[in-house]
């Protein structure tokens, strides 16, 4: 069995900050999650940079969240 499954992601952005959020529906959960990323006022302006902190602030907790809900299930089942 194949499976295409898609994260949407929402990029905020202004002069100091960039913040993500991502989405994950999966078999009926939903997931979110949120990364923040904030450019030191002394350093030249980078979007690249910040975009690319926010994103893997994001998954990161997208990721988590998602071995916490399977962790669940597990437990979940190996208790009935």
């Amino acid at each position: 069995m194949e499976k295409d499954i898609s994260i949407d992601l929402h990029f905020v952005e202004d002069d100091v900050a960039t913040t993500v959020k991502a989405v994950l529906n999966l078999r009926g959960d939903h997931f979110e999650a949120a990364g923040r990323a904030r450019r030191n006022p002394t350093d030249r302006p980078m979007p690249v940079i910040g975009e690319e902190l926010a994103l893997a602030r994001a998954l990161q907790t997208l990721t988590a969240n998602v071995m916490d809900a399977a962790q669940q299930k597990i437990d979940e089942y190996l208790s009935a």
